[in-house]
């Protein structure tokens, strides 16, 4: 890769150690912890077009007691290991709970999948597997819930197993969100949720087939994903984000990884408690929704470092969404060295997402002290700055945003102020309604992107 995109991570900390959007800690590649317990598999895994599955024999034989059991006389800073014996590769477990300083590690080889029977994620009888207009309805299937210092980790794979029919049911978790678009909620499990557990870590892992988002962190301060693939199809898996930071979460580094899902690749999420001091980094998005932050921004958005990243083929690049009803401030966002292509929006700062019925709220969005650096842009697609109105504005930098092909793009501007530069910036904005633009397009010489995009690692 272009050595300009791709430093070596200890000299990009260096480099930003000085700026104030990014993670305060000082975050280095995780180490595996040595183990307290090694369990066998008794299950094996069968390829399928979704990248494995279980003999119908071996759907009700769960390794949910053996794995709880280890973990929760499991030593602090020692982890729980998922390994392989001769053929039998596969565990099948329900929902399992992360103890404060325990890591569970699925070793190479091994997947663990989550089972298709909505009766063990219920939180109360018949709320999980269905489509309704209840509270959330299911657990996830590994949570850390006040447990600090604990994490996942290894060369193995959790199945969320989104697309496969639910035990009993002719219709699948993914296809449950697919009803629910005429109304109601799917109550469907979430695959890793942290909740109020600091330094909480992921690593190396590869998280497949959600039934809903894959991974939230909320309440904590410190959490890493290095190293992370989630690999989920882009068609007919709805709401399958990939990694959400949100409500109360600070000091966040998202890096080496590869996303491509049904919805955000990555987003961050400003709930009531906010969400603050992040590094997203040395990251490649293909399909899925784009480098998101909201659509809740209520709680506030500051200090975001997004810096080497590749965007291939998503749906959206860069996205700042909200709207009137659960709007509030953004501010602090810088995006250094980003290349993008193929998107039908590139680069998407809206203040009227999922707007219908809800434009008029008491929740207004601001966004301001936006950067845009070194942004390569090729493919097509429409550019979007939508302000909220003359008193919520939109307020970006363009520094050396460049378009590097002749694809046809079209502009939206409302509400914004632009500034263009220093560096040349070749965006053809539109005077707009209610904005103003400071400088002039200038054509410059980008950096080819060639070298940034990387195919999904099989």
């Amino acid at each position: 890769m272009h050595p300009r995109f791709m430093a070596p991570l200890a000299t990009f900390l260096i480099l930003v150690s000085g700026l104030a959007a990014q993670d305060k800690r000082r975050v280095t590649e995780p180490v595996l912890p040595p183990v307290c317990a090694s369990l066998e598999a008794h299950l094996v895994s069968i390829q399928d077009p979704s990248g494995g599955t279980l003999a119908p024999a071996d759907e009700r034989k769960l390794d949910t007691a053996r794995i709880q059991s280890a973990i929760d006389h499991c030593a602090k800073g020692h982890g729980v290991a998922l390994s392989a014996r001769g053929s039998d590769n596969a565990f099948l477990s329900g929902p399992l709970q992360l103890r404060a300083g325990v890591t569970l590690i699925v070793g190479k080889g091994v997947t663990l999948f989550a089972s298709r029977d909505p009766a063990l994620y219920a939180i109360s009888p018949g709320s999980c597997g269905v489509v309704n207009h209840a509270r959330p309805g299911c657990k996830p299937l590994i949570s850390a819930d006040h447990a600090p210092g604990s994490g996942v980790m290894g060369n193995g794979v959790i199945d969320g197993r989104g697309g496969a029919a639910m035990l009993g049911s002719q219709f699948s978790w993914w296809k449950l969100a697919a009803q629910a678009r005429a109304g109601g909620r799917q109550q469907v499990p979430r695959l890793i949720v942290a909740d109020y557990s600091g330094n909480f870590t992921l690593y190396r892992i590869t998280l497949r087939n959600s039934a809903n988002f894959h991974v939230v962190y909320d309440h904590g301060d410190g959490f890493t994903a290095w190293g992370v693939k989630i690999n989920t199809p882009q068609r007919h898996a709805r709401n399958t984000d990939g990694i959400d930071p949100g409500d109360g979460a600070r000091n966040v580094t998202i890096t080496h990884s590869y996303i491509r899902d049904g919805d955000d690749n990555v987003a961050i999420k400003g709930g009531a408690g906010g969400a603050r001091d992040m590094t997203i980094s040395d990251d490649h998005f293909y399909w899925g929704h784009g480098m998101s932050i909201g659509s809740e921004t209520f709680g506030g958005v500051s200090h975001i470092f997004v810096s080497n990243l590749s965007l291939d083929g998503p749906d959206n690049g860069i996205r700042i969404k909200s709207n009137g009803s659960r709007g509030g401030l953004v501010e602090d966002v810088v995006y250094d060295h980003v290349c993008i292509r193929d998107s039908p929006h590139p680069i998407t700062l809206d203040t009227a997402y999922a707007a219908a019925g809800t434009l008029t709220g008491n929740s207004l969005p601001v966004m301001r002290a936006i950067t845009l650096q070194h942004v390569r842009i090729s493919g097509g697609g429409k550019i979007t700055f939508n302000g909220y109105d003359h008193t919520h504005r939109i307020a970006v930098t363009l520094d050396g945003v460049q378009i590097t092909d002749q694809a046809h793009y079209t502009y939206e501007l409302a509400h914004a102020d632009i500034t263009l530069g220093p560096e040349p910036t070749n965006l053809l904005l539109p005077a707009g309604t209610d904005s103003t633009i400071k400088g002039r397009p200038q054509k410059g010489r980008p950096v080819s992107c060639a070298a940034m995009f990387a195919p999904f690692p099989q």
